[in-house]
């Protein structure tokens, strides 16, 4: 993995909203028009080398009601430290870095209630994993209140991790050989960039593109478990909550310059299109789920995504490796992803589906 020169984190003066869900696109299901560029600021410099994204779903490290791991958490990524390769290292974190009683559940998970999170000192854990930015917008960030997150942003800032995910935040990779990676983490909530507020993130998403001339979104969005494996027509609900319109929520993000979309939140892989020319994969599950999240059936399948952009976002290669979580939730290689994505996307996109070979590799469709 190329080490990084130079990390910044911005936080862009954007407005968000956190009332209902806006309306979405009226074109979201149209083919795009050709992206106009940007006239905020002049266009960002690119490098010269194509530049390797790799992306898993959700992580959780251990939390002190269910249980935290051995070592300190040391060997939670041994198996699949092999995969974490690329000059961006992508995991959206579902837990807090703190200590104490979680706010959540007013200070004890169980009856139906799940506070998570790991001691900040396992930031390192991500750090020696290969991550180089974590997305901490979703549904648990919050868990242990705002000193929680704060705890979080501290850790992740002490082992030189990137986040994103709190209203207007911009994580800014700059690559060695020149050019940067804006990355952009949403989910429907107030407390992060709001996925409710579709006009608000594309705002967002166009500010980024005068920053970067590569865009990364991530997304946690969707309902949950083994019955929402396939993306809706419309906005999602699970527990009484809105989680958001997937489809509108993505399409909009590639038409306001994103170069690259991916989600997680449903616990559960879902399939991937292309819009654009760029690659959307609308869930990938979970990652790692410390003795928290359900492991059988399709909610123990996983995978790690690794996406080659060339320097000005368009893309060139990509391939899904299969992952599968053991009975405490720890991941390594294998399983039956390929074939649950092969099928998903088919099934939802049709015409633009991506294709997804035996072996994992994806290209657009033909």
């Amino acid at each position: 993995m190329i080490s990084l020169l130079i990390v910044v984190v911005v936080l862009a003066v954007v407005a968000y909203s956190g009332g209902d869900e806006s309306p979405a696109p009226s074109t979201a299901d149209a083919a795009p028009a050709a992206r106009a560029p940007t006239a905020e600021s002049a266009a960002p410099l690119q490098g010269t080398a194509n530049v390797a994204i790799t992306s898993v779903g959700d992580v959780v490290m251990g939390t002190p009601e269910f249980g935290l791991p051995p070592a300190g958490g040391s060997t939670l990524f041994s198996s699949v430290a092999p995969l974490l390769k690329g000059d961006v290292v992508f995991g959206n974190l579902e837990e807090a870095l703190a200590t104490g009683p979680g706010l959540k559940c007013g200070g004890a998970s169980g009856g139906g209630c799940y506070a998570f999170a790991s001691p900040p000192s396992y930031a390192r854990n991500l750090k020696a994993a290969g991550f180089t930015v974590m997305g901490i917008a979703n549904n648990h960030a919050l868990d242990w209140g705002t000193s929680g997150q704060r705890s979080t942003v501290a850790a992740l800032d002490s082992q030189g991790i990137l986040h994103a995910g709190r209203p207007g935040e911009i994580a800014v990779q700059k690559m060695p050989g020149g050019g940067s990676v804006a990355v952009i983490s949403v989910a429907p909530y107030s407390w992060s960039q709001n996925a409710l507020n579709i006009p608000s993130t594309v705002a967002l998403v166009r500010k980024a593109t005068t920053m970067a001339p590569i865009v990364m979104v991530n997304m946690h969005v969707g309902a949950e478990g083994s019955g929402a494996t396939h993306v809706p027509r419309g906005s999602e609900t699970f527990l009484g909550e809105n989680r958001g319109n997937s489809r509108a929520l993505a399409r909009a993000m590639v038409d306001a310059g994103a170069d690259l979309v991916v989600g997680q939140g449903p616990h559960v892989l879902r399939g991937m299109e292309f819009r654009n020319g760029r690659l959307i994969a609308y869930s990938l599950g979970n990652f790692l789920g410390y003795k928290t999240f359900s492991v059988g059936g399709v909610s123990g399948q996983s995978g790690v995504l690794a996406v080659s952009l060339a320097p000005d976002g368009a893309f060139t290669t990509a391939r899904f490796s299969p992952t599968m979580l053991s009975g405490d939730g720890v991941p390594s290689p294998g399983g039956s992803g390929i074939s649950i994505i092969q099928s998903l996307s088919q099934q939802d996109f049709g015409p633009t589906a991506a294709h997804i070979s035996s072996s994992g590799d994806i290209t657009p469709p033909r």
